[in-house]
């Protein structure tokens, strides 16, 4: 029987790798998968030598959080560029976040108008606890929820108070779905940074200081404390720590469904890297020391690290520009077109295994979010999404991130790395050719979550 599509190279599954491989594609999905001579197709896309993996799903971005719903349309483009078929993005939008049913379908509208890759969905609430909207939200397709123990914002990204978070975990535990939490304790933060203020200290290697390490386990006790009262799936947004893992193991181990996930930065990136990069370093949690990323790496090595994420937030670069004062720029990265082809190569640079691509930046992301197996790996019955890294030695240069001109910077720029993106296809179609989005705004659908189970991993 002839498929529409065959795609050829070296399959990378999340638990082995196909030489020689094939995915044969029907209409939008997975119809066949195997190794040797490629089965009849209408069309053969041959990438013979290079790696196939499943396409990327990013389980935690913002499009939207410094430009608004029109910066669905540029990160949407440089996540194609970066092997991201499905990105899940975060609620915390300009002007207004995701926080009732009336907002996310104003919302949807815009990722199916504008966005080249397909996207999921968090939801939140307000400050004043608007937890009655939590099931709407779910009704409406959310994947997750994120709620905040660190105020940006007290409208767009809110501090939710203790009595609230425990209301709205008790609600959300309802609906089985997972709650992502941005955890820095806000008190020692805001009294940290009062107190460098005052005595002239603004240098970059202050926004590591007055974040340190105790902010992070102190807003993960919490939370997790909570997780156990209530039952609800509790997870940390980014632990830039080893002992995050480690807490929310302890607390798996008490009967609470807690996990904790690692943005990519936090793999590779210390302290020296905000010296040098200044405010284009600047990224709440901060990074940590070069004996902190071993850590984390021997989180990712026991299996306590839920997935990796980029955490990809595009601020204009005017405000990440040091002038003196870092706590006057923007916190974010921009990470996904650089995803891809950083993951591939942290993992060559430790002699560790692509397979482990597959699985913590496609299949559990997916898994946790309650994509799967929809989107997260290349399997019979999944959607046909895919990413060719060809292999080499190649210099990542910010000025080719397909988003608004003032979006093309990156922490990586310059960095080398050992593959390229030469390829992504979304539901069987391609959607990037190495040079160019083939795709056009609206070819990128709204992912409702698929199932209300629960995965912890």
């Amino acid at each position: 029987m002839q498929f529409d599509v065959v795609v050829t190279g070296d399959l990378v599954l999340s638990d082995r790798v196909l030489e020689g491989g094939y995915v044969a594609i029907r209409g939008e999905a997975i119809a066949a998968i195997g190794q040797g001579a490629p089965p009849p197709a209408a069309k053969l896309q041959d990438h013979s030598g290079k790696l196939i993996f499943p396409g990327l799903v990013d389980g935690h971005m913002h499009t939207s959080s410094s430009t608004g719903w029109p910066g669905i349309e540029g990160a949407s483009m440089s996540a194609a560029a970066g092997g991201v078929t499905t990105c899940v993005d975060m609620p915390y939008d300009v002007p207004k976040p995701v926080t009732d049913a009336a907002i996310l379908r104003d919302k949807i509208a815009h990722v199916e108008r504008l966005s080249h890759v397909d996207i999921a969905l968090y939801g939140t609430i307000r400050k004043d606890g608007n937890v009655e909207d939590i099931a709407g939200l779910v009704e409406g397709g959310v994947c997750s929820f994120k709620l905040s123990t660190y105020e940006y914002d007290p409208v767009r990204f809110p501090r939710i108070d203790h009595p609230t978070m425990l209301r709205a975990f008790g609600e959300i535990a309802k609906t089985n779905l997972m709650v992502a939490i941005h955890n820095e304790d806000q008190e020692l933060v805001v009294k940290l940074t009062e107190q460098a203020k005052a005595a002239g200290e603004t240098h970059p290697i202050m926004h590591c200081r007055t974040r340190p390490p105790i902010t992070e386990s102190m807003a993960d006790l919490e939370i997790f404390e909570m997780a156990l009262e209530t039952g609800c799936h509790v997870h940390i947004a980014h632990s830039s720590l080893a002992r995050g893992f480690d807490l929310a193991e302890i607390y798996r181990n008490q009967g609470a469904r807690t996990s904790g996930e690692a943005c990519i930065q936090y793999l590779c990136m210390t302290e020296e890297d905000i010296v040098r990069l200044e405010g284009f370093g600047k990224c709440n949690p901060p990074f940590r020391t070069a004996e902190e990323v071993e850590r984390m790496w021997g989180s990712v090595a026991a299996g306590k690290v839920a997935y990796v994420s980029t955490d990809h937030a595009p601020w204009p670069r005017d405000r990440k520009i040091y002038k003196g004062d870092i706590f006057a720029v923007g916190a974010g990265l921009t990470g996904m077109q650089s995803f891809a082809p950083l993951m591939y190569s942290l993992l060559e640079e430790r002699g560790l295994s692509p397979t482990l691509m597959a699985l913590l930046c496609a299949e559990r992301p997916a898994r946790f979010h309650g994509l799967f197996p929809k989107k997260g790996a290349i399997r019979v019955g999944c959607d046909a999404d895919l990413v060719v890294m060809e292999r080499g030695r190649f210099a990542f240069d910010a000025r080719d991130i397909r988003d608004r001109e003032d979006a093309r910077w990156s922490p990586y720029d310059g960095r080398e790395m050992r593959g390229r993106v030469v390829g992504t296809y979304l539901r069987g179609a391609q959607i990037w050719n190495g040079t160019e989005v083939l795709a056009k705004p609206g070819t990128g659908r709204f992912v409702k979550r698929q199932h209300r189970e629960s995965f912890v991993g």
